[in-house]
């Protein structure tokens, strides 16, 4: 984009007036794709021009800066920006940006007296950090913002998130008093109960993802009302069993709420589906303000020692109409499975991005924002579910498959190509090998040719994805003769 811009300017004055037109550089995005790295010596040099021919001749027009670690300096020292009001900081490690407000005065400043609206997204590979609390940013963010009112704080390690409730036991009471909306991704239940128990004094918006909601294990106030948050986002990356215990008294506190966004999976043991009846109950009777409710809620119940009749698709959904949710979709399982069954009921249209614990009674629909697909059931995947999928979800970049069952013979589809035109990440736990060692042999001496060609024909199908982009990661302890470098070779 840069280079492009670049180009442009002093071509001739009409290009000139089209370029510094305010509208094309009021947001300015300094940050290099990842794939773009090895371009860095002419990307540095095209950066040292733009600082010194261009940034002085539009400064007071730039209201929003994108840089990464490898502009970020270059780029807020090279001019002052009177009307800069917000900043986005990509692609950060912790100790660079910990370095960077520690020694930039130009980056210290603009957030102590300047910026109004901060995107900091932080990714560490470093597996010794994970319990979140070593190079945690945000309280440093916070404390040094005294103008921020808007904040988008992503600090993700390999496998989990930031923790922050620790602060609750120090010194640290109140974090901010200025931010009134945060966008954060933290690691437990409680993390989220703190910044809502005071700790950002004029909070009314919060987006917040937790990696796994567990029962609490702090003694932050559950209870208390919480009468400024006006819009509140929750979603969880894992099944949870706390949705009763914690997530509905969080909720019923929110009495001012007006807008309502959940993203959950619920694990219920000698119950029946979530469904909108039950929800009103839970919490949407206590919020009298409700005008905008958006969800995707997944039900995963185990009755091992009880018989309960299940609602049908058209229970559930009268169920939903009932409290004045119309535009919404469901599928279910109508019997249980191991006495185990799903149920998967959201809003339309489909406003995530990702769509978990995908069973094999979804019927389809339209999921053009959906990156990211994760299924799991008792019952085997069918090969027409897949033909569902890569029609209705067009746009999907990593599909993640667990299921241990081997599908039925349907020797007939092997001729129909399935195809996923955008998918980059493709993770395997399934019986793979098994649909081979189902097939009729006469001699059952021929076991161990079976398992080989099985080997053999798996391996092959890797390599395939693989030479066309795809990462294949496989999670199969059938499949353990397969050597790792056969599959992932260092290259």
């Amino acid at each position: 984009m840069m280079d492009m811009f670049y180009s442009l300017v002093d071509v001739n004055q009409r290009f000139n007036r089209l370029v510094f037109d305010s509208l094309c550089i009021h947001h300015l995005n300094f940050a290099i794709k990842h794939f773009d790295i090895h371009q860095y010596a002419t990307y540095n040099d095209i950066l040292d021009r733009i600082c010194s021919k261009i940034l002085p001749r539009i400064n007071d027009k730039v209201n929003k800066l994108t840089v990464d670690p490898l502009s970020m300096k270059q780029i807020l020292c090279a001019v002052h920006y009177p009307q800069l009001h917000s900043l986005s900081l990509i692609n950060y490690q912790p100790e660079i940006l910990s370095q960077h407000l520690s020694n930039n005065d130009t980056l210290y400043h603009l957030l102590s007296k300047q910026i109004t609206h901060l995107t900091v997204n932080i990714y560490s590979k470093k597996e010794e950090i994970s319990n979140g609390k070593k190079r945690n940013m945000l309280p440093l963010i916070l404390f040094i913002g005294h103008k921020l009112s808007d904040l988008t704080f992503l600090q993700e390690m390999q496998t989990k998130y930031i923790t922050i409730s620790y602060l609750n036991t120090s010194h640290i009471k109140c974090l901010s008093s200025t931010v009134t909306k945060l966008r954060v991704n933290v690691n437990t239940f409680d993390d989220c109960l703190y910044l809502l128990n005071g700790s950002i004094k004029s909070l009314s918006t919060l987006i917040i993802r937790i990696y796994k909601i567990k029962r609490s294990s702090s003694k932050i106030d559950n209870t208390k009302k919480l009468v400024k948050l006006k819009c509140f986002a929750l979603t969880t990356n894992w099944r949870t069993y706390y949705y009763d215990e914690q997530v509905v008294p969080l909720l019923r506190r929110m009495l001012n709420l007006e807008e309502l966004t959940l993203h959950l999976s619920v694990i219920k043991n000698q119950s029946t589906y979530i469904d909108g009846n039950q929800l009103y109950d839970d919490f949407l009777n206590y919020m009298s303000q409700l005008n905008k409710f958006i969800f995707n809620i997944h039900t995963h119940i185990v009755n091992n020692s009880i018989n309960i009749n299940l609602p049908s698709n058209d229970d559930i959904r009268k169920s939903f109409i009932k409290r004045g949710f119309y535009s919404i979709d469901i599928y279910a399982d109508d019997k249980l499975i191991n006495n185990r069954g799903n149920c998967h009921v959201y809003s339309l249209p489909y406003q995530f991005n990702e769509f978990l614990y995908m069973s094999s009674c979804f019927q389809g629909g339209e999921f053009d924002k959906v990156r990211m697909l994760f299924m799991r059931d008792e019952r085997p995947f069918q090969y027409k579910l897949f033909q569902i999928i890569s029609q209705d979800f067009p746009f999907l970049q990593k599909l993640t498959i667990f299921n241990l069952q081997s599908q039925e013979n349907e020797q007939h589809h092997s001729s129909i190509l399935i195809i996923f035109n955008h998918l980059l990440t493709l993770d395997l736990k399934t019986a793979i090998s098994n649909a081979f060692q189902n097939q009729q042999y006469a001699n059952a001496s021929s076991a161990d040719h079976i398992q080989q060609q099985a080997l053999i024909e798996f391996n092959r199908m890797v390599e395939q994805l693989r030479s066309h982009g795809i990462y294949v990661d496989v999670f199969d302890d059938t499949l353990s003769p397969i050597k790792p470098d056969a599959i992932f070779p260092n290259n």
